[in-house]
């Protein structure tokens, strides 16, 4: 089955845009990884941290961002 006359609602957010249109989801990821490397360094590693890493990777992977160059 298609879409029919529904309206199309999980083709509203795309995550592979990179333009404004996306409101700065690059710049968001970057920030988000930043923040956790803070994080870390005050708590150390604890596995909510650890899983935080994991979601902010596929991300930046994602977006083909380099976390060296971070």
């Amino acid at each position: 089955m298609g879409l029919s006359n529904k309206r199309p609602r999980t083709l509203n957010y795309w995550v592979n845009k990179k333009w404004p249109k996306s409101w700065n989801k690059v710049q968001k990821a970057i920030d988000h990884f930043l923040t956790l490397k803070k994080r870390e360094e005050i708590e150390w590693t604890t596995k909510w941290i650890s899983n935080a890493y994991e979601i902010v990777n596929v991300k930046l992977k994602k977006y083909w961002i380099n976390t060296n160059n971070i």
